[in-house]
């Protein structure tokens, strides 16, 4: 009888643990980039038979305090009430071959405006009712336009934006709102890019392109106080250094003047890279963030996810987003005072022993720890049971982990309803005695990106992931990333930078004396020291090639080191002029 007792209440407590779990997800107070959203599969660009997901362009507006997100060839689009918790509206009419590059613009709460016909010939939607999605069209049809933005301003005065090229310019047409929406005869032709001048906007990756030409894309207006902030995104989608520029005017259709500090949404480095063709919303809290396109780059060059960073205006007016550890955790933007602060909580899982249950080769178990989104584990099956074991080597305390798929040699096109991921992560101190930290053996959703919070006390050294259904004929994991507090040092100060600006100014070579025991470096720089908005993360190496500055602008540059145990203190600020 005791023993049966003791069992009975080892249940209860392991039926407890699961429940807890099971709240703890739905109240979640952190993200972690990319967003874990349903992605679709694409159907438009799945030459060859390649199966991949895809998610880009996102527009974010608020909408009857709901926040409703639309993105490119989705087949439908996201609603969410703290921007951290989305769910998937499949509407009563839509474009039939899903939105592309989409619009969307909030008229006084009355009626939500989209707009983005893959064709570029499109209607202008509406409703008031986007939860259900009975959307109508205005008769009048707007032609010729790739990535459309709506813009109405607060005399209700209108405005369409658009441009997708590395030829033509952003250009703008008014709309009259009283005769279906429109259009001006007059096209308003408002910049374009100069790559000669702006190290960013050129092709490639890292830039280095010196052929093609970049695409100034996805326009995207915020009006802020008396400013209008008109962003575009540059050069080009696949690459890592896809980024958001702004210019600013006091009218919507200017003149308009570059930013000093361009581009404003920038992330190179890291496990995901790319922060472009977003937009700027109003927040919980009356907060802005920022939503972008980050690459993947996989299968096809139009492999994309998500990411949201929270943007700024200082007191200068200066627009910025703050992508530092833009891939680590950080507080979502319901939690007041700390929403999109960085949470403190390291990666613990960088190149740690890894071992799995099977593996194809080439697809070895070191890719699940190797921070790049563009590497991945294949097992040999897709079957319940394959497993992953990661050797933190210390007892740490996990805070967070995130399980990042992979869709290698998939079979799947579309929106498909009851795709779902079902695992079973575990800790163990010892190796021996195990407990779950993220139980996902029941899910009935798709997580692609799947992130979890970790709310127990106890340190852990050993992680065990184990498979138990996956959507795809392949189990295929990019990375396995665990967070948390290490139980060592914070490594020591980087000494001293050194910055040297190339004959080519729109270059500059970064480096620095490599500092004992630290796993990576964030370069922070920018148009003054207390302006060092930009921020670019490198894992092993001391030296970074910078290519993306513009030429008649000054810059200040620090370095700071950071390992599983934390972040140290910046560097000297150094001016390069």
């Amino acid at each position: 009888m005791k023993t049966t007792r003791n069992t009975l209440l080892l249940w209860l407590a392991y039926g407890a643990i699961l429940s807890f779990m099971a709240s703890a997800r739905a109240q979640q107070r952190t993200y972690c980039n990319p967003i874990n959203i349903d992605y679709t599969y694409m159907i438009y660009n799945s030459y060859k038979d390649m199966s991949y997901r895809s998610g880009a362009d996102p527009a974010v507006v608020k909408f009857r305090n709901a926040y409703y997100m639309f993105v490119t060839r989705s087949m439908g689009y996201w609603r969410s009430t703290d921007l951290n918790h989305w769910e998937f509206i499949v509407p009563e009419k839509w474009y039939f071959q899903g939105s592309n590059a989409p619009a969307a613009f909030n008229y006084r709460d009355s009626l939500l405006y989209v707009a983005g016909d893959p064709s570029g010939q499109m209607s202008i939607l509406y409703t008031d009712n986007p939860k259900k999605g009975d959307w109508k069209a205005t008769p009048g049809i707007l032609t010729r336009l790739q990535d459309p933005a709506l813009f109405i301003d607060d005399n209700d005065e209108a405005f369409v934006y658009w441009g997708s090229s590395n030829k033509f310019p952003i250009r703008a047409k008014k709309l009259e709102m009283a005769d279906r929406f429109k259009p001006s005869e007059e096209t308003y032709e408002l910049f374009n890019l100069k790559p000669d001048e702006h190290g960013w906007e050129r092709f490639g990756e890292n830039h280095r392109d010196t052929i093609l030409s970049g695409y100034i894309e996805g326009p995207w207006m915020t009006k802020h106080k008396d400013t209008y902030y008109l962003q575009y995104g540059a050069p080009g989608t696949e690459f890592d250094v896809y980024a958001d520029g702004v210019y600013t005017s006091s009218s919507p259709l200017g003149p308009f003047e570059y930013a000093a500090h361009n581009p404003f949404s920038y992330k190179p480095g890291g496990f995901i890279n790319g922060a472009g063709h977003g937009s700027t919303v109003v927040g919980p809290w009356e907060t802005y963030w920022h939503f972008a396109s980050m690459a993947v780059n996989v299968t096809v060059g139009w492999e994309r996810r998500i990411g949201m960073f929270p943007t700024f205006f200082d007191k200068d007016g200066t627009m910025h987003s703050n992508t530092r550890f833009g891939d680590y955790p950080h507080h979502a933007p319901s939690v007041p005072h700390k929403n999109g602060s960085f949470t403190g909580w390291m990666l613990l899982s960088y190149k740690k022993p890894v071992s799995t249950s099977s593996a194809l080769k080439g697809h070895e178990a070191s890719n699940l720890v190797d921070e790049d989104v563009q590497t991945f584990w294949v097992a040999e099956s897709n079957k319940k049971g394959e497993q992953v074991e990661i050797d933190l080597l210390r007892p740490s305390l996990v805070k967070a982990i995130q399980v990042n798929y992979n869709d290698y040699n998939s079979n799947l096109y579309g929106k498909i309803e009851g795709l779902h991921h079902r695992y079973l992560i575990e800790g163990s101190l010892d190796g021996q005695r195990w407990m779950p930290l993220v139980d996902q053996r029941n899910n009935f959703k798709d997580v692609p990106n799947d992130y979890n919070e970790v709310h127990g006390k106890e340190k852990i050294r050993y992680i065990r992931y184990t498979n138990y259904h996956v959507p795809t004929p392949h189990l295929s994991v990019s990375d396995i990333r665990v967070f948390g507090l290490g139980s060592g040092k914070s490594p020591k100060a980087v000494k001293k930078g050194n910055i040297v600006r190339g004959k080519d100014r729109r270059t500059a070579m970064v480096s620095w004396d490599p500092v004992p025991k630290a796993d990576g470096y964030n370069v922070l720089w920018g148009i003054a020291p207390d302006k060092l908005y930009s921020s670019w993360m490198v894992y092993g190496d001391n030296a970074l090639d910078l290519r993306s500055l513009n030429t008649d602008q000054s810059y200040y540059f620090t370095i700071e080191a950071f390992n599983e145990n934390g972040v140290s203190e910046t560097s000297e600020v150094i001016k390069v002029k």
